[in-house]
């Protein structure tokens, strides 16, 4: 998960120091556009940081939709809450927790999420594998699931590398972890979004009704701050 202490004092400068105009944004775009919730869906945000999905997410499902949005830090969530707070989204549960040991299924309950996704997070996490395979038993059958991660530029775009790697490694993120590779591996009707000289991968797929459960998590009592 995204480790708390590395966002203990930047999370409150993160939307402003992070790129995301010019450069993220329009991934989490064609991740949502792709994902395609519908109003009234439930939706899961693992390593939801300060809820920068939250308005793409809003403007599909609606009030009568709903977003449980996981994430380990408390600061992050703290910037999470300001902005749905301010934005009055009643329909956003968040919870401070580390993905990799949380049991999601407590969070599912019922026929599960409609849809879960998480951006720039998977990378942080050593266990990111295990927290896909949790993303995708936690969705219905049919559900969508979508990964944004990156990883070093191609192309024409192989100069920027030095600076790609420099940024992941502020974050904490491994820029060769390739995350999205368990969307292509587990899911059905897979596709596959490439931006900024591939530095950044978008994948969406659909959960298949013969994905095995997931199993080796340790129930964590999760803690609601919202």
């Amino acid at each position: 998960m995204r480790r708390p202490a590395r966002y203990r004092y930047s999370a409150r400068f993160y939307d402003l120091i992070s790129a995301e105009w010019p450069v993220y944004r329009a991934s989490r775009l064609a991740a949502v556009d792709l994902l395609a919730p519908r109003p009234g869906q439930r939706v899961l945000d693992v390593g939801c940081g300060t809820g920068l999905n939250f308005a793409y997410l809003q403007r599909r499902i609606g009030p009568t939709g709903s977003i449980t949005a996981v994430d380990a830090s408390p600061q992050m969530l703290q910037q999470a809450r300001r902005r749905t707070r301010s934005q009055g989204w009643d329909n956003v549960q968040l919870i401070e927790a580390d993905a990799s040991t949380l049991d999601m299924a407590s969070l599912g309950k019922g026929n599960g999420f409609d849809a879960a996704l998480s951006t720039y997070a998977l990378s942080l996490m050593p266990s990111w594998s295990q927290v896909v395979s949790t993303m995708i038993s936690v969705t219905r059958v049919g559900g969508r699931i979508a990964v944004v991660d990156m990883q070093r530029p191609r192309g024409w775009a192989a100069v920027w590398t030095p600076l790609a790697r420099l940024a992941c490694w502020l974050g904490g993120s491994d820029i060769d972890a390739h995350p999205w590779t368990a969307v292509e591996s587990s899911l059905a009707d897979v596709h596959a979004v490439s931006l900024r000289g591939a530095h950044i991968q978008v994948r969406t797929g659909s959960v298949p009704e013969d994905h095995p459960p997931s199993s080796g998590y340790p129930p964590t009592t999760p803690t609601p701050t919202a």
